[in-house]
């Protein structure tokens, strides 16, 4: 797309009046262009409505109605969430009109450094991560994107000596075209929002579009133990810095020693970062990192890459490493009841988060889990579910779930289902799994699956979970 300066005048159509849409349609404008807001959701849905007439912004609820992609229209941004399948974005690929995410508009608005943050599971909190380090180091980071801020706001505040720090979906980065950051990282890759893309190679291309416009003086920080990762170098044309678990690279982020994957073992580690000349740096020692389990030791890998790439000196990393203690939702303690432990994971929508939130855990613990049917039979969990000592099983997916724990030898197994409101099935499943825990147990609500069968969002179905805990 253009520089948004260069639509004075012309036509753009904003497709979902959800925050970011809200923001672009507003920067838009502010530049001249001639923009229409248009969602399905009714009027009286779209709060947001009256704030964008006001500013003498065209808005269209209820429906996409006849015309409203035509040929005279320069430009579609449309939320990412809303399928390339609608009949408006079909027909603006038929005009061959542009249609492009919030994301690429940001860019070109924002004077700071990009960087770009993506991946299956583990996105939110390294993004965070990697915001508390820059900060630490005064580089003066401004964390938005999928984590909140939406970055059309966030760019317009950006000066050129901050940073942007932005957590990026595959549907956000599938609607770029020039976006390119200045540091881009590819966390890991699992099979999820195939609903959304169609298939896996779909949803990988769509990844990798975080590395499409990157040249040698950018850098790409890669998974070194994810294989999909791996794949992609020979495409890449920026500076790779890789981190790995599990084998002591010749130069990037690594422990000393490896992890063996699928093993537990007490034995001291340390973060290694080792530069171009082979020059290493102890960063911090694995056991002062400041959230539990194994994937978050990746996730902190994964942040320092980063932070170095930005400029930040290996050597002041381990304060942020020690002193960050998570993000809601996201493997988050909640409270002890009666000597058992409940943590809300609810973030966890694919089965790859929650093997690695069982993972964390020595303890035997009581597992809630289930939601949204996309297709999986969850046959992937059957390597973790084997050390659960009993599963709640709710939602669309709780007899695919109960199938799977049964296959993998838990003895015990409930499914609930009363017939009530979401809410009240959840906190059903809290009683529940809290008669079957005992001292010393974790309760874990880690669902493996999406929440719209039964929730608006995962951050209330986790608040649900919250609340119930507290109220036993």
């Amino acid at each position: 797309m253009k520089h948004p300066d260069q639509y004075r005048g012309e036509e753009v159509v904003v497709l979902g009046l959800a925050k970011s849409g809200v923001q672009v349609a507003k920067v838009l404008h502010e530049r001249g262009a001639i923009v229409t807001v248009n969602d399905k959701k009714e009027r009286d849905q779209s709060p947001e409505a009256s704030e964008l007439e006001s500013l003498g912004i065209s808005v269209i609820c209820g429906s996409h109605p006849e015309g409203l992609i035509h040929p005279g229209v320069s430009l579609v941004v449309k939320n990412p969430g809303i399928p390339y399948s609608v009949p408006p974005i079909q027909k603006a690929l038929e005009l061959d009109i542009e249609v492009v995410t919030e994301v690429e508009v940001a860019y070109h608005l924002c004077a700071a450094p990009v960087i770009g943050i993506t991946g299956s599971n583990g996105k939110t909190t390294t993004t965070t991560w990697v915001g508390r380090m820059l900060d630490a180091a005064g580089m003066g980071p401004i964390v938005a994107g999928n984590i909140g801020t939406p970055l059309c706001q966030a760019a317009q505040e950006a000066r050129e000596d901050n940073w942007m720090v932005a957590e990026l979906s595959s549907f956000q980065l599938k609607g770029t075209k020039a976006f390119r950051p200045k540091v881009g990282c590819l966390l890991n890759v699992a099979e999820t929002h195939l609903d959304y893309h169609g298939g896996m190679e779909d949803y990988v291309a769509s990844k990798a579009k975080l590395f499409a416009n990157q040249g040698p003086s950018d850098t790409a920080v890669l998974n070194w133990d994810d294989p999909v990762c791996r794949e992609l170098v020979p495409y890449i044309k920026a500076g790779i810095l890789p981190f790995s678990m599990t084998e002591e690279l010749v130069q990037g982020i690594f422990v000393r020693p490896s992890f063996i994957p699928d093993t537990e073992d007490d034995l001291k580690r340390m973060i290694i970062y080792r530069d171009y000349s082979e020059t290493e740096t102890e960063i911090a020692a694995v056991d002062a990192i400041g959230l539990p389990g194994r994937f978050n030791v990746e996730n902190a890998l994964a942040a320092c890459g980063i932070a170095i790439a930005a400029g930040a000196d290996p050597a002041g990393l381990a304060g942020a490493l020690a002193s960050f203690r998570g993000v809601e939702h996201r493997l988050e303690y909640v409270a002890d009841k009666a000597g058992a432990a409940y943590y809300n994971n609810s973030k966890a929508t694919n089965s790859k988060a929650t093997a690695m939130a069982l993972a964390s855990f020595r303890q035997p613990v009581v597992l809630i889990a289930g939601g949204l049917d996309r297709g999986s039979d969850y046959m992937e969990l059957l390597p973790v579910l084997g050390g659960v000592k009993a599963l709640v099983a709710l939602g669309q997916t709780r007899d695919k779930l109960a199938a799977a724990a049964g296959l993998a030898g838990v003895k015990r197994i409930i499914s609930v289902d009363n017939g009530e409101s979401a809410a009240a099935v959840l906190q059903e499943a809290v009683r529940e799994a809290s008669a079957l825990a005992e001292a010393g147990d974790i309760v874990l609500l880690s669902p493996a699956c999406a929440s719209w069968d039964m929730f608006t969002s995962y951050e209330e179905r986790g608040r649900i979970f919250k609340e119930a805990v507290h109220n036993l």
